[in-house]
């Protein structure tokens, strides 16, 4: 397989670097909650770039931005679980900043590709 132009979008290079950021902080998660916000949040994290990937790859701009609101979402999602897991006191401060500006690194280019088509179809 050549190399899918979805490698070259911003958000999906940022969101991988969140995903690992993220699988990296929640190996610090307690033991117990591998089955729950552990897993929970690395599918969040794994989600992002993934939906990304497979809009770019859908036949439609239609479908391309359905995955991209689908990547946001999880994003929404990701930082909701990042703040669970602050509160519970699953990591520090500064590590809910880092993956937070990721997050906000993440969202801003993703959020110009849903306006492009958005423009290019018509309409959210």
């Amino acid at each position: 397989m050549t190399e899918s132009t979805y490698r070259t979008l911003v958000a999906w290079q940022r969101a991988i670097d969140l995903a690992i950021q993220v699988h990296t902080i929640s190996k610090t998660f307690p033991r117990e909650e591998r089955f729950s916000l552990t897993a929970q949040i690395r599918r969040c994290a794994t989600s992002v770039p993934s939906n990304i990937a497979e809009g770019r790859g859908r036949g439609s701009a239609r479908d391309s931005r359905h995955f991209l609101h689908q990547a946001r979402g999880s994003l929404y999602e990701m930082d909701t679980q990042i703040t669970l897991a602050r509160r519970l006191g699953y990591c520090s401060d500064a590590d809910i900043a880092n993956v937070q500006r990721g997050i906000s690194e993440t969202a801003r280019p993703l959020q110009g590709l849903i306006a492009a088509l958005d423009r290019k179809i018509g309409g959210p």
